[in-house]
């Protein structure tokens, strides 16, 4: 599935919530180590999940500090590296949108 096709549903996510589409772009930013120019780039290229998270510059070290459960599966125990991935974002951006602060999303 293309990042594309998700991506404006994170961004709506967050809006219902009140919060914007500049810290959705942060919280992917600060998961990837894309910039805002890359990661515009991989979304209009509407890349793949694996190929976005593959490609990108330098995936945060910290983000083993994103725990708990997203979809009904604890993040700590899913095996394949992509789906991990794609499962720390979902967490970060439903953090996101319940309304907490943007420093213990990043894990400040």
């Amino acid at each position: 599935m293309s990042i594309a096709k998700v991506y404006p549903l994170y961004v709506k996510k967050a809006e219902r919530k009140e919060r914007t589409k500049a810290e959705v772009d942060e919280i992917i930013c600060w998961l990837t180590g894309y910039s805002e120019e890359e990661l515009e780039a991989q979304l209009e290229r509407e890349v793949d999940f694996q190929t976005f998270f593959e490609e990108a510059p330098r995936l945060n070290l910290l983000r083993n500090l994103i725990k708990g459960v997203i979809c009904g599966v604890r993040i700590e125990d899913i095996k394949e590296p992509t789906m991990k991935e794609v499962r720390y974002l979902d967490k970060l951006i439903d953090e996101l949108a319940k309304g907490k602060a943007m420093d213990k999303i990043l894990r400040k």
